[in-house]
């Protein structure tokens, strides 16, 4: 029985689009397999790691008749890169096996039965429904990502906090060294909703997003959110656990406050890492009126140092940051100036950008 029969490149970029959360490793070896759905001409393809599920739908040739299996995820894709991109292949299945057909190749795969595949149970009592363009969530998770918390034991640092409230959708992520906020405008007014995404399906998400303009909708529930795009779905376990207070975090009074480039002091920067201890990333940054220095040493006794001139004219402030943290938020953004409030040597450090209010980074210093 012919399942599908599909240009190569139409096929793979649909497994593609579903692949990306399948672990190599799994103690249920069918989490390995994608779960192919046929309902006429509609086909879905869906995978899920117990947390989170995605599934896309395409339309294909092939007969009419109802069909579901599961497949290797991986084997699917890689057997589908290696054939020519303009190649039609076809589908087909018998038993509990899957052949795939490109011109004179052929490949048969085991399936494991579409009932064994372990669905996400979906939560009854989703919120409102709201949505941004695509574009406008891509960019704001691009700002606030890197801030997120790698396999903290605070496992509520491990992922984002989604707010929406009124008109506008704020995105934090913290490690408890750094914090991280972007804010854009809804369409509608909606009630309060806070949840926390896991670090695996923020990077998701980041990858699937296109940039473009067409709407990404969201929902929350208690325990789950449900995202819908260019014919995607996308359900996935939230953190449980409650977030810092991150307005008590931002300072809202430091007095010293220099505007540069982006781009210099980000490669002064990054020229003064290559001299930093491995352990510590440290940089000493000086500023006074007119000029800001960025110094840095190591074990060996190397030592970088860099020069900017500025338009400053506040106090004279000596203060160290991990060099990373500083790279990282610049090396995220697009626009061409930054704004750097800075209070003393022991206060954390407030990086802004001049043109667009909904973006704020904290910094916290070093002793050096």
């Amino acid at each position: 029985m012919i399942v599908l029969k599909a240009a190569q490149e139409k096929l793979l970029n649909a497994l593609q689009a579903v692949a990306g959360i399948v672990e190599r490793r799994h103690t249920l070896p069918i989490l390995a397999n994608v779960l192919i759905r046929k309902n006429g001409g509609a086909i879905e393809f869906t995978t899920s790691d117990l947390e989170i599920q995605v599934r896309t739908t395409a339309e294909f040739d092939g007969d009419a008749a109802s069909f579901s299996t599961t497949v290797g995820a991986r084997k699917l894709i890689d057997i589908l890169r290696a054939l020519p991109a303009d190649q039609t292949v076809t589908l087909s299945s018998s038993q509990n096996k899957l052949t795939l057909q490109g011109g004179k190749s052929r490949f048969t795969l085991q399936t494991l039965p579409s009932d064994d595949f372990p669905l996400v149970q979906e939560a009854a009592d989703f919120g409102p429904m709201f949505s941004v363009p695509q574009k406008t969530l891509k960019h704001l998770i691009n700002q606030v990502h890197f801030a997120m918390a790698v396999h903290d034991i605070r496992y509520y640092l491990n992922g984002i906090l989604f707010v929406a409230e009124g008109k506008s959708l704020t995105l934090v992520a913290t490690d408890g060294h750094r914090l991280a906020l972007a804010q854009a405008n809804l369409d509608v007014e909606i009630p309060k909703q806070e949840v926390i995404l896991p670090r695996k399906t923020v990077l998701e998400l980041q990858r699937l997003l296109k940039d473009e303009d067409t709407p990404i909708e969201m929902r929350f529930a208690g325990n789950q959110a449900k995202f819908g795009f260019s014919g995607m779905e996308f359900v996935t376990k939230l953190v449980e656990g409650k977030f810092p207070d991150y307005n008590r975090v931002i300072p809202k009074s430091h007095k010293n406050h220099v505007t540069l480039g982006r781009a210099p002091l980000l490669s002064s920067l990054q020229r003064a890492a290559i001299l930093t201890s491995e352990k510590f990333k440290g940089v000493r940054v000086n500023i006074e009126p007119g000029t800001l220095r960025i110094a840095s040493s190591n074990a060996e006794q190397e030592e970088a140092k860099e020069e900017l001139e500025v338009d400053y004219s506040g106090d004279t402030i000596e203060i160290g940051f991990n060099v990373t943290y500083l790279m990282d938020a610049l090396a995220n953004m697009s626009q061409e100036m930054v704004k750097i409030e800075l209070q003393d040597t022991n206060s954390s450090a407030l990086i802004t950008v001049p043109e667009q209010s909904g973006f704020k980074y904290v910094v916290m210093p070093m002793r050096i």
